[in-house]
């Protein structure tokens, strides 16, 4: 789901609206020496996939957040903006309250979330084939928690904090392995922006709630649409084949 004015940003992802590089090839100056010092196999394919409603389930957690505050979302359209709303009188939460209320979500929450069902299996034995890095639009002070979050629920990669569009990162990634790789993300304009910086690059839309799949349908730069890990990962497979990896 999206917050204004962070086109690279899922409401899952982001501690308060900021302005974010709308260039599809940019990268943010944070991330590049967090992606420089991976220890990444030049010549082994590379799994990138985005955290929020593709690893962790974060509507969920969300709903159960907003419990604690009278607050409930209107699953209406892909956006937080205007579908989170007072449950006494059914108004709104104004724009201007919602970084506020992002930060405390994210401080209370963002840690424990749920990993999607089936998420861990498919990318413990994808890992047997390929590279895996976990690319999320987090506050990089948020980074240890959520890698410690995921491994914990057996998703032991490393996670790089991105801001804004993710073509650049995926591209600078793409560099250091120089072999296939494939991005997974919720966002369409993600999608977008990895299709314009890497072509190459095999784009799965993936939204694990199935509640927000609908709303939004398959991005138009997608390879593949799916809300379930057992095809995404039988899809990552057949690419895999088909590159004799």
């Amino acid at each position: 789901m999206t917050v204004k004015n962070d086109p690279g940003s899922t409401a899952g992802e982001v501690a308060g609206a900021r302005p974010a590089p709308r260039d599809p090839l940019a990268i943010d100056e944070s991330v590049i020496p967090q992606i420089d010092a991976l220890e990444l196999v030049r010549g082994r394919p590379l799994i990138v996939s985005d955290a929020d409603e593709v690893l962790l389930q974060f509507m969920v957690g969300l709903e159960r957040y907003l419990e604690t505050q009278d607050l409930w979302i209107d699953l209406q359209s892909f956006a937080l903006t205007g579908n989170i709303k007072r449950k006494d009188n059914n108004e709104p939460v104004p724009p201007s309250a919602m970084p506020a209320l992002l930060d405390a979500f994210f401080a209370a929450s963002a840690h424990d979330l749920d990993v999607v069902p089936g998420a861990a299996e498919a990318l413990t034995i994808l890992s047997e084939r390929a590279q895996i890095v976990v690319l999320t639009n987090v506050p990089l002070e948020a980074k240890a928690r959520r890698e410690a979050s995921l491994a914990a629920q057996g998703i032991p990669f490393p996670v790089i904090a991105n801001k804004g569009l993710k073509g650049g990162a995926v591209r600078r990634l793409a560099g250091r392995v120089e072999a296939p790789v494939v991005f997974l993300d919720d966002i369409p304009h993600n999608l977008s922006s990895v299709a314009k910086a890497h072509a190459p690059t095999t784009l799965i839309h993936f939204i694990a709630d199935p509640r927000l799949a609908k709303l939004l349908g398959p991005a138009p730069d997608s390879h593949f649409h799916t809300t379930e890990w057992s095809a995404a990962r039988r899809f990552i497979e057949e690419r895999l084949d088909t590159e004799d990896f």
